[in-house]
């Protein structure tokens, strides 16, 4: 059973009883991350998500593990476009221990200016990572592009640019105005006891601000954008993309089961053309991300330098042979049995069960029921997917970059 309370300070919780476990999942939520900032402090979120754990008032960063440790817990936390997350999971005897570590990070982070220059140098060196991989990379520029002028443009890990300006007190205040209690859920799935859960969260987030400006996102016009970039690979990487929709759109489950049945499993067209059929690359797939005002769908391959122009080829018949061809039933219903199949999985494990409630009611005010989601997933039709179609197999709206060992006119390929 979900039940849903409201604290004196206005933080919300949302709480799944699971009597069948004996551990439980805590999660804050904070809706605060990347479409958050601006150019001068790109980066500022996942600072503060890995600043959060580098000590507080009386630990230490090994204190924090340490006692983490000592109740064989399991912690982490992570930063997103839209939202922040900190988590917790323990067994149910020692929730109250796990909550009071969680709590002391998050509400009383020392933000030690030593342990702050040494982990902006760490996100730093993260930063050229995801750069020596071709494959994050092209994903990453990709967003940039799809969603130019928009907040969602904005990379969640910075830039290097921005990162080299990131003060100490920049953290400090942007934490203060965006960390406010009715931009926080705290998401509680296991066994536990209800009023306890209750108790310990509004003693502990008593002192946070109560709200914050809510920030207007006005709407961008799309206009699909290319880059190449040379670099020493031994793969040119691929990556495309196109506008998609939001999480509430009416087709939402609608275009993540065309994303299944185009490149989101081995059975799906992209893979069986592009690498079973033409042996044109070894990965090969389609993405489809949905936000609260936006959404994109991709299309990666990883090919030889030579295969680049007939791969494209190949992936842009193969999405315009939507529109001409369709889908058939079997496709649909074998998507709905992947999907389902899938959530029903995830929704076994507590901390699933935490991320969804919590995510859901943090960004949609509200949480689903497994029975809704199946029941969504379902009511796609051939109608639906018929209007999805055309999102999709327009070669000519799609954006894209090329990561290779030369130069591409990307916008070449992509209108032949």
């Amino acid at each position: 059973m979900i039940k849903q309370r409201t604290l004196s300070n206005g933080v919300r919780l949302i709480m799944e009883d699971l009597a069948s476990v004996q551990s439980v999942s805590v999660g804050i939520w904070v809706r605060a991350g990347s479409i958050d900032e601006k150019p001068e402090n790109f980066g500022v979120s996942h600072l503060i998500e890995h600043m959060l754990f580098k000590g507080t008032e009386k630990r230490t960063a090994k204190q924090i593990a340490a006692d983490l440790d000592r109740i064989g817990a399991q912690s982490n936390a992570f930063t997103s476009k839209e939202c922040t997350c900190y988590y917790i999971k323990t067994l149910e005897s020692n929730i109250e221990k796990a909550c009071e570590v969680l709590n002391d990070m998050f509400m009383c982070s020392a933000f030690d200016p030593g342990e702050y220059k040494k982990e902006r140098d760490v996100v730093m060196e993260e930063l050229k990572m995801i750069e020596d991989s071709p494959e994050d990379d092209a994903h990453d520029q990709l967003v940039e592009l799809v969603f130019r002028g928009s907040p969602l443009e904005s990379p969640i890990i910075g830039t290097a640019k921005s990162l080299s300006h990131i003060e100490r007190d920049m953290l400090v205040e942007y934490m203060k105005e965006q960390y406010t209690a009715d931009s926080i859920v705290v998401s509680v799935a296991g066994s536990f006891d209800e009023e306890q859960i209750c108790a310990i969260f509004e003693k502990a987030l008593a002192g946070l601000k109560p709200r914050k400006a809510k920030n207007v996102f006005l709407p961008v016009p799309y206009i699909p954008s290319y880059r190449s970039k040379s670099k020493d690979v031994e793969q040119t990487h691929i990556c495309l993309g196109t506008k998609s929709v939001p999480h509430e759109d009416e087709l939402f489950y609608t275009m993540v089961l065309l994303n299944s049945i185009i490149g989101g499993s081995m059975s799906s067209r992209l893979f069986q053309n592009i690498r079973e059929e033409k042996g044109l690359a070894y990965s090969v797939y389609s993405h489809v991300q949905s936000y609260m005002s936006d959404g994109i769908f991709s299309i990666y391959a990883g090919v030889s330098h030579e295969k680049v122009a007939e791969t494209l080829k190949a992936i842009s018949q193969e999405m315009r042979s939507l529109v001409v061809g369709g889908i058939t039933a079997d496709e649909l219903e074998i998507a709905k049995e992947q999907f389902k199949s899938s959530y029903v999985f995830s929704q076994e494990n507590v901390s699933s069960r935490m991320f969804t409630n919590g995510k859901n009611l943090l960004l949609k005010g509200r949480h689903m029921t497994p029975q809704e989601v199946i029941a969504k997933v379902d009511e796609v039709d051939m109608e639906k997917m018929s209007r999805a179609f055309p999102m999709l197999s327009a070669m000519e709206k799609y954006s894209g970059i090329i990561i290779g060992n030369k130069e591409h006119h990307v916008q070449g390929y992509l209108k032949g």
